[in-house]
């Protein structure tokens, strides 16, 4: 479809509802052309938000060892805030000794027991080896214990729009309750990278040597050349391995996570492959230019009785190169809109889809004010809300057809 009429349709396409819309996640149809190996799967490029790829992406799962990149945000919050210093200390407890240490046979950091470690060694410690030590240390410092830093974790998550994510330890070492999905793992990372770039680089570190040990990086993308940075791998039994991952090259950035892959070398093809895939199969078309009216909505009462819709960016996507996808876009605002209007003021959102898969929502702004209008131009309205909402009404009461 040309983005002309594309331009045309969607001023069109209006979708008014009478309650507030929930944002809306994209469908379990990926791109036609493409099919991934992985259980789970979910990648967006960067700047646009556009889907590439969706698959189960709402589905639930262990987040295993991926947990740990919600316990680096929290401890990167808190750097953030000067609540604690890369040279912060804290103590290792016999319990983060046992559970995530040397005598755990798990992912460590070897930190000795009874010593003190730095806040920036702990950080390197999870991002390069996924240390468990370096995670319940940082609980235990910076909350008390593990328990109350978990609750601050599923806390943040929520705020950070991750829905469906449960997290019952620092660690992700099996609890039974702890859960997470692809679509909420790609929404940290996107975090981790956009609001810490001075400290997201520790997770493309190669390698970090404590307490004389030396261990090489855990991910196994960074070797490949391809423009990997980060960030995480994980393993549960009965589940098999994931992996969240982030890419940029020649100015573009992907955020991927793949779930419910059946082995160690399976993941590494097929992140290897997925992320190949959405470097070079896309491109990026602009829909709307900066402050280009999008389309209008109408206002309850007020003078005018519409008002001019627009994005504060110029709206781009990532469309396929080979298969360009039909392209369809409807704004959906809460109705009635009522008058006064500020300028400026969120009241909609475009959603840009390919066939059955939402590729990517962009929040309008109302151009200008609209002031209260006539008592006259008011009971007209009055009469038009009446209609249709027996309009809607009768539609939204139509049984399905059977």
């Amino acid at each position: 479809m040309g983005f002309s009429v594309l331009k045309r349709l969607v001023q069109l396409c209006v979708c008014i509802l009478p309650f507030a819309t929930a944002a809306v996640a994209a469908s379990n149809d990926t791109n036609a052309s493409f099919v991934t190996k992985a259980a789970q799967a979910y990648m967006i490029e960067g700047s646009t938000g556009t889907v590439l790829l969706a698959k189960n992406e709402n589905q639930t799962f262990s987040p295993a060892s991926l947990a740990k990149l919600m316990t680096m945000d929290l401890v990167f919050d808190a750097l953030a805030k000067n609540q604690i210093t890369l040279d912060t200390q804290y103590p290792v407890s016999e319990y983060a000794w046992r559970t995530g240490g040397a005598p755990s046979r798990t992912a460590t950091m070897f930190a000795a027991l009874k010593s003190n470690v730095r806040v920036e060694d702990l950080i390197k410690g999870i991002a390069i080896q996924g240390a468990n030590d370096s995670c319940i240390i940082l609980a235990e410092g910076m909350s008390g214990g593990e328990p109350a830093f978990a609750a601050a974790m599923t806390r943040r998550a929520k705020t950070l729009g991750m829905e469906r994510s449960v997290f019952g330890n620092s660690t992700g070492l099996p609890d039974g309750k702890s859960k997470t999905t692809a679509l909420d793992m790609v929404t940290l990372a996107a975090e981790l990278q956009k609001s810490y770039p001075n400290l997201y680089p520790y997770f493309a570190q190669p390698d970090f040597e404590w307490n004389r040990i030396f261990q090489r990086n855990r991910n196994p993308l960074l070797g490949f050349n391809m423009g990997v940075d980060g960030l995480a791998t994980g393993f549960a039994e009965g589940e098999g391995y994931s992996i969240v991952a982030s890419a940029e090259r020649d100015g573009r950035r992907l955020f991927m996570a793949l779930g419910g892959i059946a082995s160690d070398k399976e993941r590494t093809e097929e992140a290897k492959r997925v992320l190949e895939w959405g470097l070079t199969a896309f491109e990026s078309r602009q829909i709307f230019a900066d402050a280009e009216v999008i389309g209008q909505a109408s206002v309850y009462g007020g003078t005018p009785r519409s008002v001019d819709l627009v994005a504060r960016a110029p709206v781009s996507v990532y469309i396929p190169i080979n298969n360009p996808e039909r392209l369809s876009a409807r704004i959906v605002y809460r109705w009635p809109l009522v008058a006064p209007v500020e300028a400026g003021q969120e009241i909609g959102t475009l959603r840009i889809s390919a066939g059955a898969r939402l590729l990517r929502e962009v929040p309008l702004y109302t151009k200008e004010t609209v002031a209260v209008g006539s008592l006259s131009s008011r009971a007209v309205d009055a009469l038009m809300e009446l209609g249709e909402t027996l309009l809607f009404s009768w539609l939204w009461d139509k049984p399905e057809p059977t």
